[in-house]
């Protein structure tokens, strides 16, 4: 039994191991696999920083011109706009003293408009005197007496334009007219003219690092007046 047992062949099993090519080229390919997910993710967190820096950019211009466009709204509002309208009989009538967002020599970069507050006493006060202007990247507001007064940060955001292109619309009123207008009438018929500000803002967030690239926005509303006004006059 003995003898048998010591016949069976032992089975030696060797163990090989890698060689310093193999080990050298294997931590070759997982150093450039890892360097190229570090690349990919710096490139994903940078896209991302830049999408809300641009996200954050588009609010603020936004937010800053729906307030503008919620002003200019109301621009030349009178509240007695009744004693505006001629009765039968009357020969005059009270003038509008408000003026509105129209000033034919204003600067594409500000605009000033004025409209009624409070009790009418038929005199533009100083409170009822607005106005939008930008200045060194600073968009500002003219709030009635208390002057102009900035609107945004140039810390946080660097307004780069802001301009304002009128568009007139005009009805022509003729035929509410009694008589006809004469041939070399000017001011004859009357017309009614219907207003709009077609409005543009343009900024930049400072302080963006030179690999960020520049991080710039525009923003565009229009504005309808809500407050037309009449030019010329039917024919005496």
């Amino acid at each position: 039994m003995l003898a048998a047992v010591m016949r069976v062949p032992r089975r030696i099993r060797i163990q090989r191991g890698v060689s310093l090519i193999e080990l050298m080229v294997g931590a070759t390919i997982g150093l450039i696999v890892v360097v190229a997910g570090a690349a990919l993710l710096s490139i994903s967190l940078r896209e991302n920083r830049r999408l809300l820096l641009e996200a954050r950019l588009s609010q603020e211009l936004r937010a800053a011109s729906d307030l503008i466009a919620r002003d200019l709204r109301r621009a030349g509002y009178w509240s007695a706009a009744n004693e505006g309208v001629a009765l039968f009989g009357e020969t005059s009538v009270a003038t509008n003293p408000y003026a509105p967002a129209w000033p034919a020599g204003a600067a594409l970069d500000a605009i000033s408009f004025q409209y009624s507050q409070g009790t009418e006493n038929n005199v533009v006060d100083s409170k009822e005197q607005f106005g939008f202007r930008l200045r060194a990247g600073v968009l500002e507001m003219h709030f009635g007496g208390s002057g102009w007064q900035a609107m945004t940060d140039n810390r946080s955001l660097d307004v780069t334009a802001f301009n304002i292109t009128p568009n007139v619309r005009q009805i022509d009123l003729g035929k509410f007219c009694a008589n006809p207008c004469p041939p070399s009438a000017v001011n004859c018929p009357p017309r009614q003219e219907i207003r709009s500000l077609a409005i543009t803002l343009g900024g930049r967030l400072p302080g963006i690092g030179a690999d960020m690239g520049a991080v710039t926005r525009n923003a565009q509303s229009q504005v309808r007046l809500r407050n037309d006004t009449i030019v010329g006059a039917c024919a005496s």
